[in-house]
C-alpha cells in the first residue's frame, strides 16, 4: 500500500422508517470513512528478507463485509485495490432527480473541508447533548423523503433520548502510544410516537472497528519486537485461526515464498538437473511459465543429451544438418508465435521420437489415393515443403497437395520424358530426354530457364549447396572451407558427359537457349553451352552413359555404363580418381548378345552414393557387388558381396548402408566395417524402389509395398498389396507417398501417420540433403567478378582423348545364368528402352549370323528384360516382326542426336540381330514390355 492510499470503510445506506400518521422513509448514504494508514517502514526493506512486504493481497482480503452491532453493515476496502471498486459503486448510486456526489464534488459544492470520523462523532455528541435536533453535517450525505397519505400533521411530543457511550473497547494488544478513545456519545433511536424522526447513529463501534483503528499502532509495536517473539506471536495467532483463515494465508504465502530455481541457478546446473527428467515431464514443465519454456526449449545440451539417452542421436553430421536447415527456414519465415523459438535439437527430438513411435503404433493411418499422369510411368517422385512433386514419361511434372490429393499445378514444357528432378524450396530443376535442363518457379509454375548442351538424355542431376568441407591443401593436410561459394547444378547424361551449372537466383535474369516458338528445333543444334552464362564446366571422361551421380561440397561421384566410377572436383573440373573394379559376372555366349547396351549392362555401374562424413563413396553394379571407395586416396575399402544380381539402388544414412537388387532382396550393411546386418527377403521380384531412415525401410516390388524394421529386419506391415507394380516411394516426417500402377492406371497413394495432437512435425529427407533455400546474402563467387560476367570455369586438363575403342574389344560377354535373372534386371532398369539411348544415330553394328543355330530357331532366345520376366505376357508368335534373310545386321540407333561418332562392330558367328524399337508410353518398369525380334 502506498503512502497516499489509505484503507477505508464504506457504510451501507441507513434506512429509518417512522410511522405516525404520515409515513416518512429517509435513506442516508455516507461517505467512505478513511481509516488511519499503517506507518511506513523506518528504513528501506530488502525484498529478499521481507518477501510479503509488497505482495498483492487476495481479493477476499482487499474487499470484505463487516456487520456492526445493531445490524449495521459496512464494507472494508483496502487502499491497494478497493478504489476502483468504489469508483464503480459511486458512479452507480443515483435516482430520479438526485445523484450521489463524489467526495471532491461534494466538498466543492458545500464549500467545506472533509470531516473525519472522530470529528464527526464529537460534533454529533455535542449537538445531541444540547438537545439540538439538527442533522449532523456529514460530507456527501443527501436525504430522500417519500411521503404517502398526507393527513393533517400532529405535533409530536419530544422523546427522551438516552445517549450511549460509544467508546472503543480496549485493544487486545498494548499500544506504544495508546489508542485514542473517542469522547463522542451515540444517541439512541427516537421514542415511539415521536412526531419527527430523530437521526440515529450510523453504527455502534465494536472490536472490528477498534482493531482497524488501532492497526497502525499494533503494526508499529510488532515491528519493534525481536524476530523470535514475532514468530511466537504469529504462531500463537495461527493456532487460534480457523481453517478458512489458514487457507487464505496459504494462498498468499505459497506463491510468494516459492523460488523459481530455473531462473536463479546457473544455466549449467539447470541443464544438468533437467537432464534427469524424462521427455514427457520436460514437455509438461515447459508449460509452467514463459520463463521455464524459454529455458527448456532453448537448451541445446539438454536436448542433445536426451537424444543420446533415448538412442536417437545418430551422429555423422545429421543433427547439425538438421539445425542448419531449421535456421535457414527461419531466416525466410516470420515466427508464427510470440513465444521464443525452440532450439533445433528439440524439434529434432520431437521428429525422431514421433517417427519411431507413430509409424508403428498408428494402425490405420489416414490414406488418400488419387489418379495421376493417366497411365504413364512415374519416373521421379519427391516430397518438398508439403508438396508432392511427380515427373513422368508423359513430358509433364505435377504438383499435388498431400492432404487432399488435389492437383495444385502442372508444369509443361519438356518435349520428352522427365527422368531427373531436384528441388530447393521454390526452385525445381528437371532433366529430360529432350536433352534440356529446365528450372521452374514452384510458386508460380513458370519455367524461368532452359539450359541446353547435352547431346542425349539428361538421366541424373543434383543441386549442390554451399557447406563446410575438408579441403586438402597439402598432402595429408586438410582445412575446413565452404564450398561451393554459390549453389550449383550438376547434370549427367547419356552423352557420356557431366555438366556443371550455376543455380540461378530468383532475381537473376532469365535465360532460355530457345523460345516457346521453337517447338521443332533440335536443342543440340541451337543450344551452345559455351554461350550460356550459367554454364560452369563440362566434365568428360566416361566412355559410356552416365547412369548415376552424387555431389556434396566440392566432390562429385559419377557412375557409368562403362563400369567405372569417377571422382571429380566440381570447382576446377578435374577428375581426381578413376575407380575400376566392377566386372562382369562371367562369360556369356556371344550368340545371346543383342545390343551394345546389353554388353555394357553386365558390368555397368547403376547406382552411387556419397558419404562425405566418412569420406567414402559406394557404388552398385551389375556384377552383384557393392564397393566402398576412399575419396581421398581412391583406394577400395570394402567389397560387399551377397547379392546375386544387379544392385540398382543404394541408400545411405548415418548408421546404415542399404542396397536393393534385382534378386528381390535388400541388404543392410554397416558403413564403417562393411558387416552385413540384415537381409530383407520377402519380395518375389526385383526391387523397383526403396527409401530408408534409421528406423525403417520402405521397398516396392512386384505388386506390393512393404515396411521393414531397421533394427531386426522384420516386416512391419504391407502398405500396398494386389497391385501391378510400384514405381516410386518417398517419405518424410509424417507423410508417405507411393506411385504405383493398377489396372493400367497410374495412382498416387498418400499416408499420414500423424495425429491431431502432434502439431508441427519436421521430417528428415533421405540422404540428409535438405531442400531449403540454397541462397544467402553472404554468398561469394568463386571467381573474382560477378558470375554473369566472370570467365567460366574450363576444364583443367587438355589431354586429347584417344579414339574410342570398338565395342567388341572387351571380348565375349556371358549372358546370365538363366533367363529369369535377366528379366529381373530389366525390370529394375527403368530406362532400358528409352527414346534417347546412349549410342548416337548412325552407329552401325554388323554381325554375321550365318552359322548361328539359334538364329534359325525360336526368337525367344533373344528376349531379355521384362519381356522374359515372370510377369510378362505370352511372347509373340515365332517369326513375328523378324527378318528371314541372313548376313550382317545394321542397327541404327533411335536417338535423335547425330553428333556422336559412329562405330562398327564386326563379329563372326553371331546371331541375327534384333532391332530395338522405341517403347510406347504404356510400357513401364513394372508393366511388362515385349521385345520383338526382327531378322534381316
Amino acid at each position: 500500500m502506498s503512502a497516499n492510499q489509505r484503507p477505508y470503510l464504506t457504510l451501507q445506506p441507513a434506512v429509518n422508517t417512522t410511522t405516525v400518521v404520515t409515513t416518512t422513509t429517509t435513506t442516508t448514504t455516507y461517505a467512505p470513512i478513511h481509516l488511519p494508514p499503517p506507518p511506513p517502514p523506518l528504513s528501506p526493506k530488502d525484498p529478499k528478507t521481507y518477501p510479503l512486504l509488497h505482495a498483492s493481497l487476495p481479493k477476499s482480503l482487499r474487499n470484505f463485509p463487516l456487520v456492526f452491532p445493531g445490524g449495521t453493515r459496512a464494507t472494508f476496502r483496502d487502499g491497494d485495490g478497493g478504489s476502483e471498486d468504489m469508483q464503480g459503486e459511486e458512479e452507480v448510486v443515483g435516482g430520479h432527480g438526485w445523484r450521489m456526489l463524489k467526495r471532491d464534488e461534494a466538498a466543492e459544492a458545500a464549500g467545506v473541508a472533509s470531516v473525519g470520523l472522530v470529528e464527526a462523532i464529537e460534533r454529533y455528541g455535542k449537538k445531541r447533548s444540547h438537545g439540538g435536533l439538527e442533522l449532523m453535517d456529514m460530507e456527501g450525505v443527501e436525504e430522500t423523503t417519500s411521503v404517502s397519505a398526507l393527513p393533517p400533521r400532529k405535533k409530536a411530543r419530544a422523546a427522551a433520548i438516552s445517549p450511549v457511550n460509544a467508546a472503543a473497547p480496549p485493544s487486545p494488544l498494548p499500544s506504544p502510544r495508546g489508542s485514542p478513545v473517542p469522547e463522542c456519545r451515540w444517541p439512541s433511536g427516537p421514542a415511539s410516537g415521536a412526531s419527527s424522526p430523530v437521526p440515529a447513529a450510523p453504527f455502534e463501534p465494536d472490536l472490528s472497528l477498534s482493531a482497524l483503528l488501532t492497526l497502525p499502532a499494533l503494526l508499529s509495536h510488532f515491528t519493534s519486537l525481536p524476530a523470535p517473539l514475532q514468530s511466537h506471536l504469529l504462531l500463537t495467532l495461527l493456532r487460534h485461526s480457523p481453517l478458512p483463515v489458514l487457507r487464505t494465508l496459504h494462498s498468499v504465502l505459497i506463491p510468494t515464498l516459492a523460488r523459481d530455481f530455473l531462473t536463479l541457478l546457473p544455466p549449467e546446473l539447470v541443464s544438468h538437473i533437467l537432464s534427469f527428467l524424462p521427455f514427457s515431464t520436460l514437455t509438461r514443465a515447459s508449460r509452467v511459465s514463459r520463463a521455464w519454456r524459454t529455458t527448456i526449449d532453448a537448451d541445446p545440451v539438454l536436448w542433445r543429451d536426451l537424444l543420446k539417452r533415448t538412442d536417437i542421436w545418430f551422429g555423422g553430421g545429421s543433427e547439425d544438418a538438421f539445425a542448419r536447415a531449421i535456421y535457414a527456414r527461419r531466416r525466410h519465415t516470420p515466427p508464427a508465435s510470440s513465444l521464443p523459438l525452440p532450439h533445433p535439437y528439440k524439434i529434432l527430438f520431437k521428429s525422431r521420437h514421433l517417427t519411431r513411435t507413430r509409424w508403428v503404433s498408428v494402425a490405420e493411418p489416414k490414406h488418400v489415393s488419387f489418379p495421376a499422369h493417366g497411365s504413364s510411368v512415374v519416373t521421379c517422385l519427391i516430397f518438398s515443403h508439403g508438396r508432392i512433386i511427380s515427373a513422368s514419361d508423359d513430358h509433364s511434372i505435377h504438383i499435388y497437395s498431400p492432404s487432399t490429393g488435389e492437383l495444385v499445378r502442372s508444369l509443361r514444357g519438356h518435349e520428352g520424358g522427365v527422368w531427373a528432378l531436384a528441388a530447393s524450396k521454390d526452385i525445381l530443376v528437371s532433366g529430360s530426354t529432350d536433352r534440356t535442363v529446365r528450372i521452374w518457379d514452384l510458386s508460380t509454375g513458370r519455367c524461368t530457364h532452359v539450359f541446353g548442351g547435352h547431346a542425349s538424355t539428361v538421366r541424373c542431376l543434383a543441386i549442390v549447396k554451399p557447406e563446410w568441407v575438408d579441403v586438402e591443401k597439402e598432402p595429408g593436410v586438410f582445412v575446413k572451407e565452404r564450398w561451393p561459394k554459390r549453389a550449383l547444378i550438376v547434370t549427367g547424361s547419356r552423352d557420356r558427359t557431366l555438366r556443371v551449372w550455376t543455380l540461378p537466383r530468383p532475381s537473376d535474369p532469365e535465360y532460355k537457349c530457345f523460345g516457346a516458338d521453337d517447338a521443332e528445333v533440335d536443342p543440340t543444334d541451337v543450344c551452345d553451352a559455351d554461350e550460356n552464362p550459367y554454364h560452369r564446366a563440362h566434365l568428360e571422361g566416361h566412355d559410356h552413359a552416365v547412369r548415376a551421380l552424387a555431389a556434396r561440397g566440392r566432390t562429385l561421384v559419377s557412375g557409368s555404363y562403362d563400369c567405372s566410377v569417377r571422382i571429380w572436383d566440381i570447382i576446377n573440373g578435374k577428375c581426381k580418381w578413376v575407380l575400376t573394379g566392377h566386372t562382369q559376372k562371367g562369360a556369356y555366349p556371344l550368340s545371346q548378345l543383342i545390343s551394345i547396351k546389353a554388353e555394357y549392362a553386365w558390368h555397368a555401374v547403376y547406382s552411387v552414393v556419397l558419404d562425405s562424413i566418412r569420406n567414402q563413396a559406394c557404388s552398385g553394379s551389375m556384377d552383384g557387388s557393392v564397393r566402398v571407395w576412399n575419396l581421398h586416396t581412391g583406394q577400395l575399402i570394402h567389397v560387399l558381396a551377397g547379392h546375386t544380381s544387379l544392385v540398382g539402388l543404394l541408400g545411405m544414412s548415418p548408421s546404415h548402408l542399404v542396397s536393393a537388387a534385382a534378386d528381390s532382396t535388400l541388404r543392410i550393411w554397416h558403413p564403417d566395417t562393411g558387416e552385413l546386418r540384415h537381409t530383407l527377403a520377402a519380395h518375389t521380384g526385383a526391387i523397383t524402389c526403396f527409401q530408408h531412415d534409421e528406423f525403417k525401410v520402405l521397398s516396392g516390388s512386384d505388386g506390393n509395398l512393404k515396411m521393414w524394421d531397421m533394427r531386426d529386419g522384420s516386416v512391419v506391415r504391407d502398405l500396398l498389396t494386389g497391385i501391378t507394380g510400384v514405381w516410386q516411394v518417398v517419405f518424410e516426417g509424417r507423410w508417405c507417398v507411393a506411385a504405383s500402377n493398377r489396372s493400367d492406371a497410374t495412382v498416387l497413394d498418400v499416408w499420414d501417420f500423424g495425429r491431431e495432437e502432434d502439431g508441427e512435425w519436421v521430417g528428415e529427407p533421405a540422404g540428409g540433403v535438405y531442400d531449403e533455400d540454397g541462397f544467402s546474402e553472404g554468398e561469394e563467387e568463386d571467381e573474382e567478378e560477378d558470375v554473369m560476367g566472370a570467365p567460366r570455369i574450363r576444364r583443367m586438363f587438355d589431354a586429347d582423348r584417344e579414339e574410342e575403342e570398338d565395342d567388341d574389344d572387351d571380348g565375349e560377354e556371358r549372358m546370365g545364368e538363366d533367363d529369369q535373372e535377366q528379366a529381373d534386371v530389366d525390370a529394375m532398369d527403368q530406362d532400358l528402352l528409352d527414346d534417347s539411348d546412349t549410342v548416337e544415330s548412325g552407329d552401325l553394328i554388323d554381325i554375321d549370323n550365318e552359322d548361328d543355330p539359334v538364329a534359325a530357331g525360336s526368337s525367344s532366345a533373344h528376349l531379355i528384360g521384362v519381356a522374359a520376366s515372370r510377369w510378362a505376357p505370352q511372347e509373340p508368335k515365332q517369326g513375328q516382326g523378324s527378318s528371314s534373310n541372313g548376313g550382317p545386321s545394321r542397327l541404327p540407333r533411335d536417338s535423335p542426336s547425330t553428333s556422336g561418332p559412329s562405330r562398327r562392330m564386326n563379329v563372326q558367328d553371331a546371331p541375327a540381330f534384333a532391332q530395338r524399337t522405341l517403347p510406347s508410353t504404356d510400357e513401364t518398369p513394372t508393366r511388362p514390355r515385349i521385345r520383338s525380334v526382327r531378322r534381316r
